[in-house]
């Protein structure tokens, strides 16, 4: 086969590295050649050479591939590669921040089975981004394209680790969920990672003691197929397996795991959704008492531009500081070292915590949410409502080719009804009475897709309806 020219080869790497990681059609610009590029890049960026870099990948079918050729680049270079094999994105957090090493994680996340992709880390599980790391590798590997790997004068070595054990007991170290009243739970693993963590931390899987937790499995079985549906619990369709599941075994409440088990979504004893934001409010107030009864005082919790009002209202009425930030993996994580906040809370079900060296990770914050809710009778749908007091639309995508012109129309329709603020795409909040309800709604444009992505929150139904319906006819005109 003819090697491809060098600006193709830089062209496909360009067009798989994305803002936050790496990602792309398996065999299109995905490639073990691009793969062992990046991880001699990696070890250069990071300055890894002599020291440890993790991998770990989950259960598509070209991930061992990926992961194997990620290590020969890596080990070219000069670094010495902890093989952890099968693991959920936040079981390699686990070890990038234990072992204080960087780590690269081979996972698409919740894209379907054509794909797959690489979330990288530095050493303490910090994130990499375009900006602070991300662009430089994708350089340094599209020089090794072109060029050919040099090998470092002593290359690195290979050895394997299961961490499993050790991210299960850290985790229930966490959250202590044994005096909790008995509970019944479907778990729908996506025939994700969470069919792999879920038995370790909420079973008796990796040696724990058992817990208070009747766990009813759904799609368990590792299969980067996903025969069964998309494992993107963001999207509702492929929360009806589970709802219908939580319903017809009577079950307390029920949870959903996207592909790399990063995200939990919950859905309540009559099979209805709880918003992430819910969640989020939840796990800030839990983590706020946590560390004032610890001795804190100065404590803040971050919280992206479009989750509910209620999140930064719950975190001030309860004497912390709210820190408003853009939507971002990577941008959240600096966030969260920046300001030493406590926890920090994404719409998309992302959870952040200062003890999982500012990572997120889903499990965690379903541990907080069954703690919280085991130590009460309400309904998980009563507990709910309690924490989502206002009307959110979701996010709603549309097709949009010009994306200037579409801000236009909105800004023109709303001046002199709103203010503007243009921190993460365009956020648009009314001017409103105090007698009058409240509404705000953001339009942000996808990075790598022709979208425009609206989210929509009003005081109550009908006045998000009637905003939602507004910016949908600005949007789509």
């Amino acid at each position: 086969m003819t090697p491809a020219a060098p600006s193709q080869a830089r062209a496909r790497l360009d067009a798989i590295v994305k803002a936050y990681d790496v990602r792309g059609i398996v065999g299109e610009g995905l490639t073990e050649q691009s793969v062992e590029a990046l991880g001699a890049g990696f070890v250069d960026e990071v300055g890894a050479a002599g020291g440890t870099v993790v991998v770990g990948h989950d259960m598509r079918d070209s991930s061992p591939g990926f992961a194997a050729a990620f290590a020969r680049g890596a080990t070219r270079r000069g670094a010495d590669v902890v093989a952890i094999g099968l693991c959920s994105t936040d079981e390699s957090y686990f070890a990038s921040g234990s072992m204080d090493a960087p780590a690269a994680m081979f996972t698409a996340s919740h894209n379907p089975a054509a794909y797959n992709g690489i979330k990288f880390s530095r050493a303490g599980a910090q994130g990499i981004s375009l900006d602070t790391g991300l662009a430089a590798i994708r350089d340094r590997a599209g020089d090794y394209l072109d060029e050919g790997i040099t090998d470092a004068a002593t290359p690195g070595t290979i050895s394997t680790a299961d961490v499993l054990a050790d991210y299960a007991a850290y985790l229930r170290s966490l959250v202590d969920l044994s005096g909790i009243r008995p509970l019944k739970i479907v778990v729908d693993a996506g025939n994700g990672m969470g069919g792999l963590t879920v038995p370790a931390v909420l079973g008796e899987a990796a040696g724990l003691p058992a817990l208070p937790l009747e766990i009813v499995p759904l799609y368990f079985e590792l299969d980067g197929t996903f025969p069964n549906h998309e494992a993107n619990p963001l999207e509702p369709a492929n929360l009806v397996d589970l709802q219908r599941a939580v319903v017809e075994h009577g079950a307390d409440l029920g949870l959903a795991f996207d592909g790399d088990a990063d995200r939990c979504f919950v859905v309540d004893e009559q099979g209805g959704a709880v918003n992430p934001s819910a969640v989020a409010a939840i796990v800030a107030l839990r983590e706020i008492s946590r560390v004032r009864a610890a001795g804190e005082d100065d404590i803040s919790v971050i919280h992206n531009l479009i989750t509910s009002r209620f999140v930064p209202e719950t975190i001030e009425e309860a004497g912390a500081t709210a820190v408003r930030t853009r939507v971002g993996h990577s941008l959240i994580k600096d966030r969260m070292k920046e300001t030493g906040a406590v926890f920090g809370g994404e719409h998309s079900a992302h959870y952040y915590f200062r003890d999982f060296w500012g990572a997120d990770n889903g499990m965690l914050a379903a541990m907080h949410l069954l703690a919280e809710f085991g130590a009460q009778e309400a309904p998980l749908s009563e507990l709910a409502a309690r924490y989502t007091p206002y009307a959110l639309s979701g996010e709603i995508n549309s097709v949009v080719d010009d994306v200037p012109a579409a801000y236009t129309r909105i800004v023109e329709a709303f001046t002199g009804r709103a203010d503007f603020d243009e921190l993460d795409g365009l956020t648009v909040t009314g001017i409103t009475p105090e007698s009058e309800p409240f509404w705000w709604f953001n339009v942000r444009p996808s990075n790598t897709e022709p979208l425009l992505r609206l989210n929509v929150e009003g005081a109550d139904a009908a006045t998000m309806a009637a905003v939602r319906d507004e910016v949908l006819g600005l949007i789509r005109a």
